[in-house]
């Protein structure tokens, strides 16, 4: 059945992305990288796993994190006024508000790229996160575009 080959897929196709990139500690983005999987391979035929949606809402994704993360976060980084828990807790919150807002504004709407805003955030921003996320979305799309024909929307 369809569902078997789709979870073989999403599974190899998972494995291949943390094999290559090998950042399993940043436990939010490779949670929002898992729900994109999900949504990929159980629902490919949805808006929100098309490639536009995929890779530009991780993009905007990670723009949201960066620029809540130098502006909040890195400027706090010495002897600020306000602790460095509140400043942090403030700046996740601000990357989802803004990459949902941009996001729908770009009409990039793709749920799991909040998630990696905040992690970007939670866990610190590092180039190689950046280059993490978009390779990891370029491929998962990759994925969806050479399977289109073999996979079904499970439910």
């Amino acid at each position: 059945p369809n569902y078997i080959f789709q979870s073989l897929a999403a599974t190899a196709t998972t494995l291949v992305v943390m094999l290559l990139f090998d950042v399993v500690a940043h436990a939010a983005i490779v949670a929002a990288l898992g729900s994109t999987a999900f949504i990929i391979f159980a629902m490919p035929h949805s808006t929100t796993a098309q490639p536009r949606r995929v890779i530009g809402g991780h993009t905007v994704g990670l723009l949201a994190g960066t620029i809540s993360h130098f502006v909040l976060v890195f400027p706090q980084a010495g002897n600020g006024p306000l602790t460095r828990e509140f400043v942090l807790v403030a700046a996740a919150a601000l990357s989802v508000g803004l990459s949902i807002f941009i996001m729908v504004t770009t009409n990039t709407e793709h749920p799991p790229a909040a998630g990696t805003a905040l992690g970007l955030v939670a866990h610190g921003w590092e180039y190689q996160t950046l280059v993490f996320v978009l390779g990891a979305a370029i491929i998962l799309s990759l994925v969806r575009y050479w399977l289109r024909h073999r996979l079904r929307d499970l439910f």
